[in-house]
């Protein structure tokens, strides 16, 4: 039996909760559970947001691309930032069912079913974990978008609101901050937060706490430079309890049995799609080469990164080569051979295994927060890099030993600043790719990203440069365009939204309210 129960709450929400009518007395189903356990509602919730970031869609074709982790082998397009209206439209509507789902739990812990409820947890803490993953979605919903929904998203069930406002992203932080203060500090560690269907922390309190908080750094650590409150945050955070070791990650593990694995495994294997592989500027940083193309150094040239052995498989001559960062479709595929790139089709690496653990937050990136918090902190920086190493080396089986870590370590320890942190959270947040985007639009860093107009490849003596398909203004992609369905279903906040962007048009070079670097080197971190 499949370890995943198949319930996933179906909330009446689509994109930003606009396109329900009020019908209840005609679709109540009488084959339908009118109440349904908080635990299986967490469960499929918690499913249900996994499968739909950490998948070759939204991952796979899109953050993981705009971080320049992974590439696509033949068809470039939405490297190249030339996005499906429809994939889209889609994942807009996904990601805010998942926020309806988490909406479920905590409602489900708070009306006349809360007595029921507390059979599966003190309902308290369900609230509160229900809230953190809440929040941990918002971010990458804001984070991707902009200014989205928010405020009004919760009304619909309740006050019938159809047509949610757009909020400003300063406001979302401001309340997504909010938020994780009072869950955490609303869980009883004495009780469970699940005595069943938390695939994240097994019911936890204690870990539910501590992401909590760790996520409140994230948060802050985002708002470094918008938000003179940043430190106090995350001084808060740090009272409340942290994660202190790689036991408290937030992961999700999928199971190796029946048809409940990662959704990055499905989309290679099962739906046959063999279009990915390491990205070079990736692959590069990892082996300690320079980028000389471009002409960009490398901290620790000449370090090899034992993550590579992880993140990537050898090729047949034992190398692990990346694939370049999007050059036109046709010439990609040349380069594939030219180079050749490592086929994670025939070798697949940790991330493409059935009971692949996809990343929420990590202890290492945790650390690399305080690192930053204290003026780049050397102590908290090697700890980072330890964490990391380890991390990823215990879910590969233990593949890295302790001398090469503490080679590793020191090798890279010579100099401790807000690049070198900053390529170090990088290279952890492998797979995490919508969290290694926002970090690059943060602080400029790594330098080694290939920029648009910077060269990509050389095949035989002509060299390629990035060409995205649409217009970024210089700099990698800052957004993702809103949905094209949201400006017919709900027109009006969709104008008003729109009219806040730079040049008042739904582009993809309208910065984030936390990112107020004024040029693509220009790293606010040394200011």
């Amino acid at each position: 039996m499949n370890k995943f129960l198949k319930y996933i709450y179906a909330g009446c929400i689509a994109l930003s909760a606009t396109a329900c009518s009020d019908l209840e007395q005609m679709n109540v189903s009488p084959n339908n559970a009118s109440a349904v356990p908080s635990n299986m509602l967490m469960e499929g919730a918690q499913k249900w947001t996994m499968d739909n970031i950490y998948d070759v869609w939204f991952s796979g074709r899109q953050c993981l691309a705009y971080a320049q982790q992974w590439s696509q082998i033949n068809y470039t397009e939405e490297d190249r930032y030339q996005i499906r209206e429809s994939v889209n439209n889609s994942y807009f509507n996904y990601l805010y069912q998942g926020i309806a789902n988490f909406d479920k739990v905590i409602k489900e812990n708070q009306n006349n079913h809360a007595a029921t409820n507390s059979a599966y947890g003190a309902n308290a803490n369900q609230i509160a974990a229900a809230k953190i993953m809440k929040v941990w979605l918002m971010d990458v919903i804001t984070d991707t978008w902009g200014n989205v929904p928010y405020s009004e998203v919760a009304k619909l069930e309740d006050e019938g609101i159809l047509y949610a406002a757009y909020d400003d992203q300063k406001d979302i932080y401001t309340n997504m901050i909010n938020e994780l203060t009072e869950a955490v500090n609303m869980i009883d560690e004495n009780e469970v937060a699940f005595t069943s269907g938390d695939i994240i922390y097994n019911g936890d309190a204690s870990k539910w706490k501590k992401f909590g908080n760790s996520l409140k750094c994230r948060l802050a650590i985002h708002l470094s430079k918008v938000d003179s409150n940043w430190k106090t945050y995350i001084k808060e955070a740090l009272a409340s309890g942290v994660m202190t070791s790689n036991d408290d990650a937030a992961n999700f593990k999928y199971v190796s049995s029946g048809t409940d694995y990662c959704k990055l495994y499905e989309g290679y294997f099962v739906d046959r799609r063999n279009d990915f592989s390491l990205n070079k500027t990736l692959a590069d940083l990892l082996k300690g080469q320079p980028d000389t193309l471009n002409q960009k150094s490398h901290p620790w040239e000449g370090v090899v990164d034992p993550r590579l052995q992880i993140y990537s498989s050898p090729n047949a001559n034992g190398d692990y080569n990346g694939m370049a960062v999007a050059t036109q479709t046709g010439i990609q595929a040349k380069l594939y051979s030219q180079d050749k790139v490592t086929s994670w089709y025939s070798n697949p690496p940790l991330c493409l295994t059935k009971n692949f653990a996809v990343p929420l937050m990590t202890y290492a990136e945790q650390k690399f927060i305080e690192a930053e918090y204290n003026g780049y902190n050397k102590s908290d920086y090697e700890e980072g890099v330890r964490a990391s190493i380890e991390y990823w080396s215990n879910l590969a089986g233990g593949v890295i030993s302790a001398e090469d870590i503490n080679t590793y370590v020191s090798a890279v320890s010579g100099r401790v600043d807000a690049e070198t942190v900053a390529i170090q959270k990088y290279l952890d947040l492998f797979c995490n790719g919508t969290e290694a985007w926002t970090e690059i639009r943060r602080t400029g860093y790594p330098e080694q990203i290939v920029r648009p107009n910077e060269y990509s490849a050389i095949l035989g003596t002509t060299k390629y440069k990035f060409s995205p398909l649409s217009e970024t203004k210089g700099d990698i992609i800052s957004r993702v365009k809103y949905p094209t369905n949201e400006s017919t279903l709900n027109g009006a906040n969709w104008k008003a939204a729109v009219a806040k962007l730079q040049d008042g048009t739904n582009n993809y070079y309208s910065k984030m309210y936390w990112d107020v670097r004024t040029s693509t080197y220009d790293h606010p971190a040394n200011k």
